[in-house]
């Protein structure tokens, strides 16, 4: 078996896992000890904590669409993925997306924003759901802003250093003390600066403001200073670069900017920070290169920025469900 093929397995695996524990947290029997081995289970890696997100946001997308699409009638557009993956009155249902999970227990109600809140909770000490973003001062001139999908925990280390693990999701620090946080597989202190960190995927990228931080990653000790960002994963890092950190930090201003992005990413992005999914049915179009702004306030009118701006063909489906193809 090749690496890819076992790492698709692991995926797999996660994916079956996360939608298990979707179904039994749902179920209106889940205990004190499930919340427990639940969090041991997110905390394992990162990739656990992501398959539980990503089946968490399906499972509201298609579980509202469901609700709704019944009587929704999809126009047909000539088109043959559209024939024949849109067809009139099709249902996305529980199902369809949970397969076997779903299988062996047909009682299970549609989760709710506030009911995803509730879980996500379970995982951490402080946390932000979708589109939410939330300021927690901690102790010794420390400020944290949480973007959207965040979740931290406040952490004692080996040395007796008090300070935060990022589980998922991307912050912005400004401390004025001795501040130390984890984040993946690195070490990130500052006695006195500002810095965004982001895990949102197989990679943590560390992004330096204002003053110098330091990453301790794998044995090796690196600096960065104002306007430097690298990236880090498991075993590997890449040397510090520089970087326009308005871009890096729009988020704080409610503002999402892309210069020279793909399409693709954009669309991923977008997905972060509203409810319901979008997804790109045309991989072509995908990886033409994006410059733009989106306000968050203003996103509920995505799909028709997208279709103007880069003649896609763009289908709204009940419970946020955006097909652009």
């Amino acid at each position: 078996m090749s690496e890819t093929e076992s790492g698709a397995e692991i995926d797999a695996q996660l994916q079956r896992e996360a939608q298990q524990w979707l179904v039994r947290l749902t179920s209106g029997r889940a205990t004190t000890s499930d919340a427990a081995n639940f969090r041991h289970w997110c905390a394992r890696s990162e990739a656990h904590a992501q398959a539980f997100t990503q089946a968490r946001q399906l499972w509201q997308a298609l579980g509202s669409a469901a609700q709704q699409l019944e009587p929704f009638h999809v126009p047909s557009t000539g088109h043959p993925l559209h024939e024949a993956n849109m067809a009139p009155r099709r249902r996305f249902g529980r199902r369809a997306f949970l397969t076997g999970a779903v299988a062996a227990s047909a009682a299970f109600v549609f989760l709710t924003p506030s009911l995803f809140g509730e879980i996500t909770g379970l995982t951490a000490d402080y946390h932000t759901s979708v589109g939410e973003q939330r300021s927690v001062m901690l102790a010794n001139d420390v400020l944290l802003e949480l973007n959207t999908q965040t979740r931290i925990n406040r952490r004692v280390f080996d040395d007796g250093s008090q300070g935060i693990e990022l589980l998922a999701g991307e912050i912005e620090v400004r401390t004025q003390v001795p501040f130390k946080m984890r984040a993946g597989t690195g070490w990130i202190s500052s006695d006195s600066g500002r810095f965004v960190v982001r895990a949102t995927g197989p990679e943590v990228l560390v992004t330096c403001v204002g003053g110098h931080l330091s990453l301790d990653h794998r044995g090796q000790s690196l600096r960065l200073d104002s306007d430097q960002q690298l990236s880090y994963s498991e075993r590997e890092h890449s040397p510090p670069r520089v970087v326009d950190t308005t871009v890096v930090t729009a988020w704080r201003q409610r503002l999402l900017i892309f210069d020279g992005e793909t399409l693709a990413h954009v669309i991923d992005e977008l997905n972060r920070y509203r409810s319901g999914v979008i997804l790109l049915m045309n991989q072509d179009l995908g990886q033409r290169r994006v410059q733009a702004r989106f306000r968050l306030d203003q996103l509920s009118d995505v799909a028709a920025l997208i279709r103007d701006a880069y003649g896609a063909q763009v289908t709204e489906l009940p419970g946020g469900v955006v097909l652009v193809g």
